[in-house]
């Protein structure tokens, strides 16, 4: 099984802290929608002994992208590549570009899975971050969504914001509790290089984010989820009745992905493949007829066995003995070492033959580790 992203790099406009590959100009959309199907086609001999189970459409915005967009780009999805039939088919949206009339339609292309940008239900984080949307904007898309016949949804979250109280932050999540939503994501408002939050603070217009405030809202978050019904199965990531995303999970688990588009990655199990985040330059190669422009990176054991620790240790479903000894006996024989000042602290637990973080290891999981790493 392997999952499919597709980066659809057009916005209506810039979030302050956003660092993904993305333009406001939408002069080349047509031009890439089509160069998107190319190196699908482009693509798919590598890739034909895979079945999907996993189509994510990330960005950027792909709710930009008209119905008819997106139906030659699915198209072109299903004509090249083995989908399993209950795959999971999912679009990152803003609120503000869900009509009934586009959610509909986008029922109709098969898409199962909204994302949807939410960030804050509070209008002066909305406006502080320069989102599109307002409170009132989500929660009609949300009931027109239902209504439509969606029913699975995962709502994004940002905590750490200036201004943002932990009452504030815990208002957020009621509000989200509330709704007929099956997963959250949420992440610490972040300082990125060369983003507009980033000068907006450099000239004093804008504060910081403050580390304890985003480190007691990430704990306030962690002791609530399970009262309000959602699980942590991620450190990022919380879910109600099982509702784990199938394709961030794929990730998290090693599991190979084909990333489509400019700036996408693709990770084979050996390998990893990113490629080229300008626009134009990416039309042109696929117009020639041309592989898209891209970094090949052939990853060693050792980068594998980093990686795996990395992503295993944030999840519920640990760091499994059978996949480090898979390796090489030295790897699993490594972490056995290196794991045991935490085992001895508490913040982690052994069962059987997997290793996993407990709620306090949570937030120690980076350090962790990194000090598992090769």
């Amino acid at each position: 099984m392997a999952g499919l992203y597709i980066h659809i790099p057009f916005c209506r406009q810039a979030c302050i802290y956003c660092d993904f590959h993305f333009t406001i100009s939408g002069h080349y959309q047509q031009d890439l929608c089509a160069a998107l199907s190319k190196e699908l086609i482009y693509r798919k001999a590598e890739w034909q002994s895979q079945s999907f189970q996993s189509v994510y459409f990330g960005g950027g915005t792909p709710s930009l992208l008209s119905a008819q967009q997106l139906e030659a780009i699915l198209g072109a999805v299903y004509k090249h590549f083995k989908i399993e039939p209950d795959a999971e088919i999912t679009l990152e949206a803003n609120p503000d570009d869900l009509s009934k009339e586009k959610l509909s339609s986008l029922r109709q292309l098969g898409i199962n899975r909204l994302s949807i940008g939410v960030q804050s239900f509070r209008d002066e984080d909305l406006v502080f971050m320069n989102r599109t949307h307002r409170r009132n904007n989500t929660l009609h898309c949300l009931e027109d969504a239902m209504q439509i016949g969606f029913n699975n949804f995962t709502i994004d979250l940002i905590y750490g914001i200036p201004g943002l109280s932990d009452k504030a932050w815990e208002e957020n999540l009621q509000t989200a509790a509330s709704l007929s939503i099956n997963h959250l994501s949420c992440y610490s408002l972040t300082l990125e290089p060369a983003t507009p939050y980033a000068g907006l603070v450099k000239k004093g217009r804008a504060a910081a984010p403050d580390e304890h405030q985003a480190a007691q809202q990430m704990q306030l978050l962690m002791d609530l989820a399970p009262a309000l019904g959602f699980e942590q199965y991620e450190i990022s990531n919380f879910a109600r009745n099982n509702a784990y995303s199938i394709h961030n999970s794929a990730y998290w688990k090693g599991t190979p992905y084909l990333g489509i588009g400019p700036s996408a990655h693709s990770f084979s199990g050996t390998s990893r493949r990113q490629n080229i985040a300008r626009n134009q330059a990416y039309i042109r190669a696929l117009d020639a007829g041309e592989d898209a422009p891209h970094l090949l990176e052939e990853l060693s054991e050792s980068t594998i066995y980093n990686e795996l620790i990395y992503t295993g240790l944030r999840t519920i479903w640990g760091v499994n003995e059978e996949n480090l000894a898979a390796l090489g006996k030295q790897h699993l024989e490594h972490f056995r070492q290196k794991i045991k000042p935490w085992l001895a602290q508490q913040l982690v637990e052994q069962k059987q033959n997997t290793w996993v973080l407990n709620k306090a290891g949570f937030l120690l999981a980076d350090r962790i580790a990194m000090e598992c790493f090769y």
